[in-house]
């Protein structure tokens, strides 16, 4: 099966591959551009950024009602085992940056972001992460989270990445033009813009900064509206 994926809104993500379903960031109840509901939220494997509430999200409604095995920072993860969601300790993973874990061949490995982190109810989140996430079929995505640019976003590319999910909306995390240097760096055949047009401060005109990607990157842009699918072509 093709690994292929939708964008729910915001930095919500769905990430279909081998009858897997891996949701990132899935902060869809008051989410105004929210394409689902979080009763209609299918996980096998959520996977959680940082603490802010708008990726945070319904993690811990949606893993109780799925049975849907999270993994965070360990920080964050502890917090959903105590009271972030009482959730099994046998279906939480708390890496921490640099480190890895594989879930039904679906490898994972957290990557550094720059932003903040604190829980909804003011508990410490830790430090903010990125995904580099290996599908069985070898496709190789990167979430960067809520990030500024950095530097060491060279090495992230190195493994060669297939899709990379960016934000662009500015304010709270890198906005355009830094978003195109980011994907000067990381090199990956196709990116996705997320984490903008969700509120005012960060409204954006993804298909001028598509353009942007196409004349200046050697990626493609694609640009979903919340709800619509994208599958990974073959390399």
């Amino acid at each position: 099966m093709a690994t292929r994926v939708c964008f729910l809104g915001h930095a919500a993500l769905l990430f279909e591959s081998d009858g897997l379903n891996v949701l990132i960031d899935p902060f869809l109840t008051g989410n105004p551009v929210a394409a689902i509901t979080a009763d209609q939220a299918r996980a096998d494997l959520i996977l959680v950024t940082h603490g802010h509430g708008d990726h945070v999200g319904d993690t811990a409604a949606i893993a109780t009602r799925t049975g849907a095995t999270v993994a965070a920072n360990y920080e964050i993860s502890e917090w959903f085992k105590g009271v972030g969601g009482n959730l099994p300790a046998d279906k939480v993973h708390g890496p921490q940056h640099g480190g890895s874990f594989t879930y039904k061949g679906v490898r994972v490995k957290l990557t550094l972001a720059f932003h903040g982190s604190e829980l909804p109810d003011g508990s410490n989140g830790g430090n903010p992460c990125g995904f580099v996430i290996t599908f069985a079929d070898g496709f190789k995505v990167y979430d960067a989270g809520d990030t500024a640019l950095f530097g060491d976003m060279a090495l992230i590319g190195e493994a060669g990445l297939d899709l990379a999910t960016i934000p662009i909306g500015d304010y709270y995390t890198m906005g355009p033009d830094d978003a195109i240097r980011a994907v000067q760096m990381l090199k990956p055949r196709y990116v996705l813009p997320i984490h903008y047009n969700t509120f005012p401060p960060i409204a954006q005109d993804a298909a001028a900064w598509a353009a942007r990607i196409e004349r200046e990157t050697s990626s493609k842009a694609v640009v979903l509206k919340p709800g619509e699918w994208f599958e990974i072509p073959p390399r």
